[in-house]
């Protein structure tokens, strides 16, 4: 099972948090923290899951989840979305974009553990 996690996140302390909670379950965390070459950085980083902050500067994860869903590079790959918005509108926007899961600011560390877990079981799976 794959270990490489892409989090995509300008907000400082997010960044570190989840690099923390996420590296100490053994998981490599690279960051990127600007939408306008996040789908290149992805593509090129090759993880096994990428975790996408909604607003970012330079272009909203909604647009680069349907850059990602829209390659077949990246089509299969999973996505766990993350939103200080937590609107229905939005959670409906990233489901039809294709989002795998989607979580609300603040999150505790269970649910982002359990949600990567998840997503990672499920990747491995299908592949």
């Amino acid at each position: 099972m794959g270990k490489h996690v892409l989090l995509v996140e300008d907000e400082l302390n997010i960044i570190e948090a989840m690099r923390f909670l996420l590296s100490r379950e053994g998981w490599q965390v690279d960051t990127h923290s600007d939408g306008t070459d996040a789908v290149e950085v992805i593509r090129a980083r090759r993880p096994d899951l990428v975790v996408l902050d909604v607003m970012l500067p330079g272009r909203s994860g909604f647009d680069i989840l349907d850059d990602l869903r829209g390659d077949a590079a990246t089509a299969d790959l999973p996505v766990l979305m993350l939103t200080a918005r937590g609107q229905s509108r939005d959670r409906e926007m990233a489901e039809k974009a294709g989002v795998n899961r989607f979580m609300t600011k603040p999150f505790s560390n269970t649910e982002v553990l359990t949600a990567v877990r998840d997503l990672l079981y499920v990747h491995a799976q299908r592949g």
